[in-house]
């Protein structure tokens, strides 16, 4: 039995399967193989990020040792990056005994003990480029390597991340603040030594050409954010609500604040104004019939991806299959 969007319960996350397939195929395009290192904290989905390794991204980045967990127990743990610092590495030990690649960021003699501690091998040096948030004083990179390798660690190199630049809406500005920033990172790479320079984003994934690969994740699913900067992807997931109410001047879908990332604002419905969303409600202008189905883009994909357990392939109207977001919690 074909199954249809209207058949879905709502609100449901609904991803567009030919869009993201296109969205994956235009990004190996321009980063083939090891230039990119998907992250997974966009889509904390296992399914999907083997439709990346079947493009040939075998490397995946990740943002909590949930993530790295479920990667690894997917058979997706051939080399994964813990873009950020832990201080109890115990479980990241147990997936590298278990035969997983794990690579931690460190910034700090604390860091660096918790890798050794937890039986970490191999780590990076997290360097602040300009985002305050973490990493350590680019001057002090070689310093922290080199107490990483007297730990017995293996030093693989730095990483950046420009957070800060990502998603300016002028690129020319863009440009010359992620050149600003990743003159930092290769300033410290110089003194680190090592393979990796990792950094960048969807926001900068062409501009970066300093990062040996780029850690974009945005671009597989995209957001209503990452579409004002003009970028070659299409919007390929939506949250699909219903009208629950109707007035003479707005009306009601029931998608609200628990359905949304809202850090970048309310999400989008085409052809409407979206007045503000509830806990269980988005109102919005001009009104509908009771029982229209909309698909609204989240204002920030990784967020949204995460307050919902299943997400629906859809191609058309016809619903195609699911994917559980397995790598949901810490």
């Amino acid at each position: 039995m074909t199954r249809r969007l209207a058949d879905l319960p709502t609100p449901a996350l609904v991803i567009d399967s030919g869009a993201l397939d296109r969205n994956i195929a235009r990004m190996a395009e321009a980063l083939p193989g090891d230039r990119l290192r998907p992250h997974v904290k966009a889509h904390k989905c296992t399914g999907l990020a083997r439709r990346q390794a079947d493009a040939g991204h075998y490397g995946f980045t990740c943002a909590t040792i949930r993530e790295c967990e479920g990667m690894a127990a997917a058979g997706l743990g051939t080399d994964l990056l813990l873009a950020n610092e832990v201080l109890d590495a115990r479980r990241l030990g147990a997936l590298v005994a278990g035969g997983a690649r794990v690579t931690l960021a460190v910034d700090s003699p604390e860091t660096i003990e918790a890798a050794v501690a937890g039986g970490v091998r191999e780590v990076v040096i997290d360097v602040n480029v300009g985002l305050p948030r973490c990493g350590c004083p680019p001057e002090q990179a070689g310093a922290l390597a080199e107490q990483a390798r007297n730990r017995g660690l293996q030093v693989r190199g730095v990483m950046g991340y420009e957070g800060h630049v990502v998603g300016l809406p002028d690129e020319a500005e863009r440009a010359r603040m992620c050149r600003d920033s990743m003159e930092l990172l290769v300033a410290a790479h110089e003194a680190v030594g090592g393979e990796l320079v990792t950094a960048g984003g969807t926001g900068t994934y062409l501009l970066n050409t300093w990062a040996s690969e780029i850690q974009a994740g945005s671009y597989a699913l995209m957001d209503s954010a990452y579409a004002k900067l003009g970028l070659p992807f299409e919007q390929a997931v939506f949250v699909l609500a219903s009208v629950v109410s109707a007035s003479p001047e707005w009306a009601v879908g029931d998608a609200g604040l628990k359905a949304f990332g809202m850090d970048h604002g309310n999400p989008d419905l085409p052809g409407s104004q979206v007045w503000f969303c509830s806990d269980e409600h988005v109102t919005f202008s001009p009104p509908r019939p009771v029982g229209d189905r909309l698909l609204l883009t989240p204002g920030h994909v990784d967020p949204t991806l995460a307050m919902h357990e299943r997400a629906w392939l859809f191609s058309g109207d016809e619903v195609s299959g699911s994917w559980d977001i397995d790598l949901r919690g810490w």
